[in-house]
């Protein structure tokens, strides 16, 4: 978003304690002190820490899956790489994946939700029907508390229907009526109704969304490159890979 920014500690004028606080602690863990040298390897010089939404298998497996998510995007009224980010999300793509509370796959979809009457998809072992059921009751969801309301762009519908699949829809409800008191739009998610999200309930749903909106934009890109003669940088290696024909 920006490069050769400046970041600086700011504190009113006047406070001469703090101010002398700050300088030693700055003094005290800039570069060249042991402290300093920890954390600027750690997170400068080391990204690892970073998921990266194209990195090499991540990046296989989103090809792999792709067609399940275009099915059912298309099904179900879904844009497929919003679909896809929300299974980054969940489980980087990994249908193998299984959580401590026995959610299952790509969507980590649990089997009492998957054999819902609202649901009623089997064999969520499988990543084609695993992304059917998560697909379907997102869907659900969207139709019984979002759908309906003209007031709610496509956009911020998807939006609250990917936090419900995080928080629950009830909750996600309380939430956009705790927004309009507090004098925000209920209507819209980044800024107003997840600020709620994070006084209430904390930062966990807020980033959920948050880095589903990221690996959108992150697959938007690539998706553009597959359709292209343009090849596909992996990041982390000096292979390029191009679109098979």
């Amino acid at each position: 978003l920006r490069t050769e920014g400046k970041i600086a500690w700011a504190f009113r004028k006047n406070s001469p304690e703090l101010k002398a606080l700050v300088n030693e602690f700055i003094k005290d863990h800039k570069i060249g002190t042991l402290m300093g040298n920890i954390l600027y390897k750690k997170y400068f010089k080391n990204t690892d820490y970073i998921t990266n939404s194209i990195y090499n298998e991540h990046l296989q497996r989103f090809q792999v899956t792709t067609t399940f998510f275009k099915k059912y995007g298309n099904q179900y009224g879904f844009d497929h790489l919003m679909l896809a980010a929300l299974g980054y999300q969940e489980s980087r793509l990994d249908q193998s994946l299984k959580s401590n509370r026995g959610a299952v796959g790509i969507m980590q979809i649990l089997p009492s939700t998957a054999k819902d009457k609202n649901v009623g998809i089997e064999n969520i072992y499988e990543a084609d029907p695993n992304i059917h059921a998560g697909t379907k009751y997102l869907h659900f969801m969207n139709n019984r508390y979002f759908a309906d309301n003209p007031d709610i762009d496509s956009l911020n519908k998807t939006l609250f229907t990917f936090a419900s699949y995080n928080a629950g829809p009830a909750k996600i409800s309380k939430l956009r009526a705790e927004a309009k008191e507090m004098g925000l739009d209920p209507n819209k998610w980044f800024n107003n109704v997840e600020v709620v999200a994070a006084k209430k309930i904390g930062r966990e749903t807020v980033q959920y969304v948050s880095n589903i909106f990221k690996y959108y934009v992150a697959y938007t890109l690539i998706a553009e490159k597959m359709f292209t003669d343009e090849p596909i940088q992996l990041s982390g290696s000096s292979k390029k890979k191009k679109k098979d024909k």
